[in-house]
């Protein structure tokens, strides 16, 4: 479960650095994950200074704080194998980072 929590850190990672922000209440739906998962993992990000809160209209939204949206933006997103294959190391390090 563990292994489970942390990739979908780095996919929730991924996503917020695509998206920007997102609402809790819809970041599970978008990963296609469990709640409970989803949320554990949002939990890693936010134990992790990685994410900030915000409230709006009574809702809670997610976001990359500026520091990871700039190491998003680094992360290469081509479609070429080894260019991929060190974008996936990038985001499982910041997952765990």
């Amino acid at each position: 479960m563990k292994d489970r929590i942390i990739e979908t850190a780095g996919r929730s990672w991924r996503l917020l650095g695509q998206k920007g922000e997102i609402s809790v209440a819809d970041l599970a739906k978008l990963l296609n994950e469990k709640n409970e998962v989803a949320y554990q993992a949002l939990g890693w990000l936010a134990r992790e200074d990685k994410v900030s809160y915000s409230d709006k209209n009574g809702k809670t939204f997610v976001s990359l704080i500026e520091s990871e949206i700039q190491a998003f933006q680094g992360v290469p997103t081509g479609n070429g194998g080894a260019e991929q294959q060190q974008s996936k190391r990038k985001i499982a390090k910041a997952a765990k980072a």
